[in-house]
C-alpha cells in the first residue's frame, strides 16, 4: 500500500508517496505559476523542472519580499554521522544555485550535537570530525566563501543558545511528542534538540535587529523540524522561514533513499573509480530477465536506480534524458550499457569533485562563524 512508509527526520522506509506526503505534512506543492517566478530569474534548475524540489512553504512571501528589494538568507544543513554521499550532495547543489542566482548569503549548520544525542555509539568527537569531512564536501560545490558561514553548534552555541531558548520556552512536551514521536525513553536532550536546529532561521533576524526572511531548502524529512519553528516564530518576534522540500534521492539497490547504513548501495564522495563501477554494476534496474526478451519488451525506467540517478543529478539535458528513456522502454538499449555510461558520468563528476575537496581544506577556516577553529 502506497501508505506504509515513514519519514522522519531520522528514519526513512517504504515506497514514499510524495503527494501523499506533501499533503500529511501540510506542504504546498510547486505549481507552474511558482515555476514562472523563478524563471523571472534565469533557466529553471533541472531540479524544478523536474519536480525534485516539488513542495514548499511560503515561498511566494520570499520572492515578494526580494522584488521589494529585501534579499532573504538561506540557511541549511547536515547531521554529521557519517561520510558524505550524493544524497546529500544533492539538496546543496540546488543551495548553491539559489545562492548563485539571487546573491544571497548562506548559513550552513552543522548539527554535530543531534547526532550525539540521537545516536547511541557517536561521541562529540567523532561527529565534530565527520563535520569538518562533510564540510569539505559542501565547500567543493563551489558556495561563494564570502557569503558562506559554517556554523557548528557545539562551538557556537553562545549565539545559538539565546535563540534556541527563545523557541523551547514555547515548544511544550505534548507537541514535541506529538511532532517527533518522543516517549518516556527518550534523552531530554534529544527533545531540546528542534530549538538548536530552529535557532538559524532567525540568526539573521537576530544579528541585524531586524527581521531578515529566511528560506530553508532541504529534503521534506526536516518538515517536522521547522513546522515546530515556525509555529512558534510570531510569539516571539520573528517572521516565519520559508522552506522549499526536495524528494530523497534514491539508492541504487531501488530504495526511495540513499542511505548510509546500505554501503554496498550508497556512492560516497570519497569513493574511487574501483568502488563507483562495482556498486553501479550491482545496481536495481528496470530491465528483463534475459537481453532477448529485453529487446522485445523492452526495460522499465520508472523502477530502475540506474535512471533515477541521471534523472536526478547525472542528466541536465531533458531532450537526452528523455530519448534515453524512449530508448530503454523500446529495448533499444541495455542495462549494462546504462551502467556503463552512469559509472563514468558518476566518475567524471567524483575526479573533480575530490580536487576541490583538497582545496576546501584551505579555505574552510576562513568560512567558519565567529572564527572558531577547527
Amino acid at each position: 500500500m502506497a501508505e506504509d512508509f515513514k519519514v522522519t527526520p531520522w528514519e526513512v522506509t517504504g515506497d514514499i508517496d510524495y503527494d501523499l506526503l506533501a499533503e500529511r505534512f501540510g506542504t504546498t506543492q510547486i505549481d507552474d505559476e511558482l515555476l514562472s517566478r523563478f524563471e523571472r530569474y534565469g533557466k529553471l534548475h533541472m531540479m524544478l523542472r523536474r519536480r525534485i524540489f516539488y513542495s514548499h512553504r511560503d515561498m511566494n512571501t520570499i520572492f515578494d519580499e526580494y522584488e521589494k528589494g529585501n534579499k532573504f538568507v538561506l540557511y541549511t544543513g547536515r547531521g554529521p554521522s557519517g561520510n558524505t554521499h550524493l544524497g546529500h550532495i544533492m539538496p546543496w547543489m540546488f543551495n548553491k544555485w539559489m545562492q548563485d542566482t539571487f546573491n544571497v548569503d548562506m548559513l550552513f549548520q552543522f548539527t554535530d550535537d543531534e547526532k550525539f544525542l540521537f545516536k547511541q555509539d557517536a561521541s562529540l568527537g567523532e561527529t565534530r570530525k565527520m563535520a569538518y569531512e562533510n564540510a569539505l564536501d559542501m565547500i567543493a560545490l563551489g558556495f561563494d566563501t564570502k557569503r558562506t558561514k559554517i556554523i557548528l553548534d557545539t562551538e557556537n552555541v553562545r549565539t545559538l543558545y539565546p535563540i534556541a531558548l527563545k523557541v523551547a520556552k514555547k515548544i511544550n512536551f505534548s507537541t514535541a511528542k506529538a511532532v517527533f514521536g518522543f516517549d518516556n525513553t527518550t534523552n531530554i536532550g534529544s527533545i531540546f534538540y528542534t530549538s538548536m536546529q530552529a535557532a538559524p532561521a532567525f540568526l539573521a533576524s537576530e544579528m541585524a535587529s531586524r527581521n531578515i526572511p529566511c528560506l530553508i531548502p532541504c529534503g521534506i524529512d526536516q518538515d517536522p523540524h521547522f513546522r515546530a519553528c515556525r509555529d512558534v516564530a510570531l510569539s516571539i518576534g520573528y517572521t516565519k522561514p520559508s522552506q522549499i522540500y526536495c524528494k530523497m534521492f534514491p539508492g541504487l539497490s531501488g530504495s526511495d533513499k540513499m542511505s548510509s547504513s546500505d554501503p554496498t548501495a550508497t556512492i560516497y564522495t570519497t569513493d574511487s573509480n574501483k568502488e563507483v563501477k562495482k556498486k553501479v554494476g550491482k545496481a536495481f534496474t528496470g530491465g528483463c530477465v534475459s537481453v532477448e526478451e529485453q529487446r522485445v519488451k523492452g526495460g522499465n525506467p520508472e523502477v530502475c536506480a540506474v535512471f533515477k540517478y541521471n534523472y536526478y543529478l547525472f542528466e541536465d539535458d531533458d531532450k537526452k534524458l528523455n530519448e534515453l528513456t524512449e530508448r530503454c522502454r523500446n529495448g533499444e538499449i541495455l542495462c549494462g550499457e546504462c551502467k556503463v555510461a552512469l559509472t563514468e558520468k558518476i566518475n567524471v563528476f567524483l575526479e573533480k569533485h575530490q580536487e576541490k575537496r583538497e582545496k576546501a581544506k584551505d579555505v574552510i577556516g576562513d568560512m567558519t562563524f565567529e572564527g572558531f577553529k577547527w
